[in-house]
């Protein structure tokens, strides 16, 4: 569960790095930045459904 909200707070880390990309207009930066916090948003969500909603919803 640590690591869900580890990669939580990388996720929003991504976020203002794609704020601030956009700001400077680097195309590239957006880029990266775009996909990481996609990757790590993705991540991040399915690690916490999986360890704090999923056992609830199994039987």
């Amino acid at each position: 569960m640590v690591l869900g909200f580890i990669v939580l707070v990388i996720a929003i880390l991504c976020v203002a790095g794609l704020v601030r990309e956009f700001k400077a207009q680097n195309i590239l930066g957006i880029l990266f930045a775009g996909l990481s916090s996609l990757v790590f948003g993705f991540f991040s969500i399915a690690t916490l459904y999986w360890e704090l909603i999923h056992p609830y919803v199994s039987n």
